[in-house]
């Protein structure tokens, strides 16, 4: 594995949900940091129904940020129909995504660089959570029925930092998983059809702003009924 400086291009995206604290914070720094990473850059935000200001506020950004785009949800679809938005909007060939909470440090994305020239998908997984004990377990629950059902062997699937070759995304679409289905269909996909995966370590930090919605026990009852259906398509 050689160093890698920059990418030639580079999407980047953040699905945000009543995050009008967060975003500016989130899309700042990455503003800071992307003409370290990349020489061509774009930054969108998916702006999924939030009922807050944060569509007022990404608005902002992107009247101050001539690299900065907005798309709007008209209303809460949920985190898979923003992720399947931002990888469907974005322009370049490498696309990375973080979640917009603030709870990780974009400056990592400089971990993911090296191995752009030997993976097709690169995975961040949190060194430490900064997740209540209940979340973890949670977490670590879910994570084992794909584990269990699909053969999916990465350390940290629902971990919100990764960076993704566009040309994945179109070789495993159509993508039909919603909430957390919708990474676990796009890794077991891209597994089976030989894209090379990379894993990296990346830092979690607490929400200062906000609260999540992740384990919302109506969030919990569908995913648990989309990775059913998931189940049966993939078995075929």
């Amino acid at each position: 594995m050689t160093e890698k400086q920059k990418l030639a291009q580079l999407s980047v995206f953040f699905p945000a949900y009543n995050e009008e604290k967060n975003i500016p914070v989130v899309v700042e720094k990455a503003l800071q940091i992307l003409p370290e990473v990349a020489e061509e850059y774009e930054v969108i935000i998916v702006n999924d129904g939030s009922q807050d200001r944060t569509g007022e506020v990404a608005e902002e950004l992107a009247k101050t940020h001539p690299s900065v785009r907005v798309i709007h949800h008209q209303k809460n679809l949920g985190y898979g129909a923003a992720l399947r938005t931002g990888f469907r909007a974005a322009m370049y060939p490498w696309v990375a995504f973080t979640d917009s909470d603030g709870q990780f440090d974009f400056a990592d994305i400089k971990r993911f660089l090296p191995f752009t020239d030997s993976a097709d998908l690169i995975l961040g997984y949190r060194l430490h959570r900064a997740d209540s004990i209940i979340r973890r377990i949670y977490t670590f629950g879910w994570a084992l029925i794909p584990r269990i059902l699909l053969g999916m062997d990465v350390r940290d699937y629902s971990c919100g930092f990764k960076l993704i070759k566009k040309s994945v995304i179109e070789a495993v679409e159509p993508l039909q998983g919603e909430e957390k289905v919708y990474q676990i269909e796009l890794l077991v996909k891209a597994k089976r059809k030989g894209f090379r995966f990379a894993e990296v370590g990346v830092h979690h930090y607490p929400r200062t702003f906000g609260q999540q919605t992740g384990a919302n026990i109506k969030v919990v009852l569908r995913s648990i009924r989309e990775m059913i259906q998931l189940y049966r398509r993939l078995r075929h």
